[in-house]
């Protein structure tokens, strides 16, 4: 498809529908309805030599693509209407897309197939630019290493804005291992893998909105993400195949965590995980509907698991079998967080580990998903009422 269909455009280039739509959608997940700047409902197009930079931001975080082009005129910059654009590319088949922008009328143009479309463009400059990370600290991580990191620990951060640090993910740096840490003051989960060690000390708060994004574009990805970072400017870049994703850091100092962890849990049940899980999804049904209380009553000759909500006169019980060493015990949790937490376990079994029903309670693998991690997740009690 020729070039030359519109004379007077400034710039004009081919590029694929799928490679087009395939990356449009990829850096989209970091756009947000931001009022304030309505430039940033827009994907920013750069040209650069034979290059296609697609860039996508809530201005919080950024993301860009690089594609490579065989056939361009011109160089510069446009920002397009996202949502029209996506929309549009979502209903046509593959095929060599022709676009053309008219800088000084503000309108950009597209062919694909039998079809013609044009829309309002505005001028490049007017997107906010990217931020540049001076001076930054690096780290190599495997893609699917990160993206399991994100996997385990994203679903455990806080909602809460008073506490807007647990509202992210913690991420430890050190000589010995590489840690990422989330709490919402009632359930706690701490990932490591020994993989990657760096001899920078370094603590990181990483925002929940862009590793969501990461944990769902880091599927299927292979080899290393090369991260960036600056803990006095508050940035941190991941950079994989053809993306690069920029992001603030939140500021200020994450909980001391360890100081919940408890150290002495003398009891000790260890069960099948999917027996466990959909024994607490069945009982959970029964629980009150604001508390989600279950008991949980240990000893050496059973597991007794019920609920109760008395405002209905529900009631459930299930016994289920399991390896328990410690003293009787009745504990109670919140169904919908312990649910939550055993999802996000891997393992045939786990281990339920226990001091004092007011204490803490260890959710652990009996065996590790692999040999250069550890997974440890931790549940408050509930106080029973039953």
């Amino acid at each position: 498809m020729p070039l030359e269909f519109l004379k007077e455009d400034n710039m004009k280039f081919i590029v694929s529908r799928d490679v087009l739509y395939r990356n449009l959608s990829a850096i989209s997940g970091v756009m947000g309805s931001n009022s304030t700047m309505p430039i940033l409902e827009n994907f920013l197009f750069t040209i650069e030599g034979e290059k296609l930079k697609l860039t996508a931001s809530d201005m919080d975080s950024t993301m860009t693509a690089v594609v490579d082009l065989d056939n361009v005129e011109g160089e510069g910059s446009v920002a397009v209407p996202a949502k029209l654009l996506i929309e549009t590319l979502k209903l046509i088949p593959e095929t060599p897309i022709v676009f053309a922008f008219d800088e000084e009328n503000a309108i950009f143009k597209y062919t694909a197939a039998n079809g013609e479309y044009a829309a309002p463009c505005k001028d490049g400059k007017e997107f906010p630019s990217i931020g540049v990370i001076e001076n930054p600290s690096s780290f190599d991580i495997e893609a699917s290493v990160l993206q399991r990191a994100i996997s385990k620990t994203l679903f455990a951060t806080g909602n809460d804005e008073l506490r807007p640090n647990m509202m992210g993910v913690l991420c430890e740096l050190s000589n010995e291992c590489i840690s990422f840490v989330s709490t919402d003051a009632h359930k706690l989960v701490r990932y490591r893998n020994t993989k990657v060690k760096t001899d920078d000390m370094a603590s990181l708060i990483l925002p929940k909105k862009p590793l969501s994004h990461l944990k769902s574009i880091l599927s299927g990805v292979e080899g290393d993400v090369h991260v960036e970072y600056s803990q006095e400017n508050h940035h941190i870049c991941f950079s994989f195949d053809n993306f690069v994703l920029f992001s603030s850091l939140k500021e200020g100092k994450y909980p001391n965590y360890e100081n919940v962890i408890p150290k002495d849990n003398p009891n000790s049940l260890i069960v099948s995980r999917d027996e466990f899980l959909k024994s607490i999804r069945r009982v959970g049904i029964y629980s009150n509907q604001s508390t989600f209380q279950v008991r949980v009553s240990l000893s050496e000759e059973m597991t007794n698991i019920t609920a109760e909500d008395m405002d209905f006169s529900n009631k459930a019980a299930e016994n289920i079998t399991g390896e328990y060493v410690g003293e009787k015990m009745d504990i109670g949790f919140n169904s919908k967080f312990l649910r939550e937490m055993l999802e996000n376990m891997d393992g045939d079994q786990i281990r339920l580990e226990m001091s004092q029903p007011n204490r803490a309670a260890l959710i652990l693998p009996v065996e590790e998903f692999d040999e250069n991690e550890s997974v440890l997740m931790l549940i408050m009690p509930v106080m029973l009422n039953y």
